[in-house]
């Protein structure tokens, strides 16, 4: 019930609009055929912000106990030039929020989850999201 309570708060005060810029962003990515690498990276961390209590970002490999394209060499590479592009601006965007969250101390939960997003935006690729048990 909590977890309920947090998500539909977490979606009032921003989610959505969070959740729809990363899809707007993979839209984008897709459009311009180099970017399709990290097209479903973008649109698999929309579902994670749109709805994210209850659930965690895990590496895949670790998840499925396989090693497949997105987790070895190819996966590092298309992280860095991500991190080059994207990641690194994002991922400081969602610190910004965090801090202010922070500050309010009611938003901590919210902050811990911009945290998330924040090392998730650093190196997308090769990651998956679970249901937390």
């Amino acid at each position: 019930m909590i977890r309920l309570i947090l998500n539909i708060l977490w979606l009032i005060f921003g989610g959505w609009i969070a959740g729809l810029l990363w899809l707007l962003g993979g839209g984008i990515l897709a459009l311009t055929i180099v970017g399709l690498p990290w097209t479903f990276a973008a649109w698999r961390i929309a579902s994670y912000t749109f709805w994210p209590f209850g659930r965690e970002v895990v590496w895949r490999d670790e998840f499925t106990g396989q090693h497949d394209i997105g987790t070895g060499g190819v996966g590092f590479l298309l992280n860095v030039v991500w991190f080059i592009f994207a990641g690194w601006y994002i991922a400081l965007s969602h610190l910004v929020i965090a801090i202010a969250e922070f500050i309010s101390i009611i938003g901590i939960p919210f902050a811990l989850k911009d945290l998330e997003l924040a090392k998730l935006a650093l190196a997308p690729i090769g990651r998956t999201i679970r249901d937390k048990p």
